[in-house]
């Protein structure tokens, strides 16, 4: 499913709750409430960071498949996501080193015509 949610603050709150239904509906594969939870976690955070970076509106693409699930977040900025180190001293930042924590496989893919994609892979079996 692919969802276009505009440059507002209230677009993560949005986006969870557009991610819960696609993960929790009837056509989607069975996951745990865990993986739902660690799902809308990395959503959050890229869709977040999306809207703070972008100078627009952003795209939000989830797929699932019998083994994985795939979180992807597309905005017009060129500006590359840092994983900073996870320390006790910062009161913000810490939300790509989480993401790249609990997924699988994190990457980032910048478009020709300017912008990136940020994709998170997470396991559910």
């Amino acid at each position: 499913m692919e969802y276009t949610l505009s440059g507002k603050d209230t677009s993560p709150g949005r986006a969870r709750h557009l991610a819960f239904e696609f993960l929790t509906g009837s056509t989607a594969p069975a996951v745990t409430a865990k993986q739902v939870d660690t799902a809308l976690l990395i959503v959050s955070e890229l869709v977040t960071n999306a809207i703070r970076h972008g100078s627009s509106h952003c795209l939000l693409r989830l797929a699932t498949a019998p083994t994985s699930m795939t979180i992807e977040v597309h905005d017009d900025s060129q500006c590359l996501p840092v994983i900073k180190r996870l320390t006790a001293d910062e009161a913000s930042g810490r939300g790509m080193a989480l993401v790249n924590l609990l997924a699988q496989q994190l990457d980032v893919t910048c478009d020709r015509a300017g912008g990136k994609t940020v994709r998170a892979v997470l396991a559910t079996t």
